[in-house]
Order: C-alpha cells, then structure tokens, then sequence
C-alpha cells in the first residue's frame, strides 16, 4: 500500500497515540513510512505516542526515530516520559540514545521535571545520568527543586545530595 506523505504521518502518528503496536509495525513495515514521518501538524510518531506504551517506543526506535526530537519547545520524548512518569519508556528512550541532559525552552531537564512531578522511580533513574549541577531558567538545580517539593519526600533529596557530593559532571575538565 502506497500513501501519500501526508497520509502516512496522520496514520502512523495515530497508531502510536493510540499506542496499537500492531498498527504502527504494519504502516513502518509494510507501508514502509519512515519513522520520523511527520502528521499534519509537524510531530512524530516518538512525540505523540502514548508514553505508557515501550512497545511503541521500543518499534519506532528500531525502525530509526530520532529518540533526541524536540518540539518548538525544545521539548523532548525524555522531558514527555518524565512528565508522566513512565519509568519503561523513558529506559527504551535512553537505551536508543535519548539525551538526558537536553533542557527544554524553561532551561528544564527531564529530571527537573521529574523531581517536580514527584516520581521517585524517574528520578532514582535519571540522577546518575544527569547534570545535576545544571540550573533551570530559574537558576534551580534539581535538588533545589526537590527541598521545596511537597510532593518530594527527604529521601529523594537526599539521594540527589549524594549524587551531587560523589558525581563528576561533564562539564568539569578532565583530572590528570
């Protein structure tokens, strides 16, 4: 089946919104539509799928999507993943290559976003991936964000306490 490329990214970006795997690996394989196809409203099947499902993700990743893509934004699938919490989508994104150390347009980090949503599993996962180091526009390092989160339990700062007293980020210079 041939489609047109507009056709393409409505039906593909659909099928990952609805999160129907089967859906998305017949239109990527059959249909053979690319991966990053954009829909009539310039987002790809990775932006708009639905985050719950790591099936999706783990298929459009496979077949190429680009797991770095970022909205006007600048928001990424990673930022999406911890915004909603999901912890198995977010592992498939970093296991194909997602940077989590991209800040959005507010200068946030999927971690920032994480810790203000109060998703301990997201934030466990991301902290030894991540510049903790790195402010916000608002100046706000993640533990920052964390000791003024009421939805942040003592533990989830210290944890990014600990990470901040033994990581080396990499922004430092080499030691010699």
């Amino acid at each position: 089946m041939v489609l047109s490329q507009s056709d393409a990214g409505k039906s593909l970006t659909a099928a990952a919104a609805k999160g129907n795997t089967d859906e998305v690996r017949r239109i990527l394989e059959e249909c053979r539509v690319p991966a990053d196809t954009v829909n009539e409203f310039g987002k790809t099947a990775l932006q708009v799928m639905m985050m719950g499902n790591s099936n999706v993700a783990c298929l459009l990743l496979e077949h190429g999507a680009n797991p770095n893509i970022t909205d006007r934004r600048g928001v990424s699938p990673a930022h999406d993943a911890a915004r909603t919490g999901f912890l198995d989508t977010l592992r498939v994104l970093v296991e194909f290559g997602a940077s989590v150390n991209m800040a959005d347009h507010t200068g946030s980090l999927p971690i920032h976003i994480a810790v203000r949503e109060g998703y301990r599993d997201v934030v466990e996962f991301l902290a030894p991936r991540s510049n903790l180091k790195h402010a916000n526009a608002r100046g706000e390092m993640p533990v920052d964000l964390a000791r003024a989160s009421s939805s942040c339990t003592p533990d989830v700062v210290e944890l990014l306490e600990r990470q901040l007293d033994c990581k080396v980020f990499p922004e430092s210079p080499p030691l010699l």
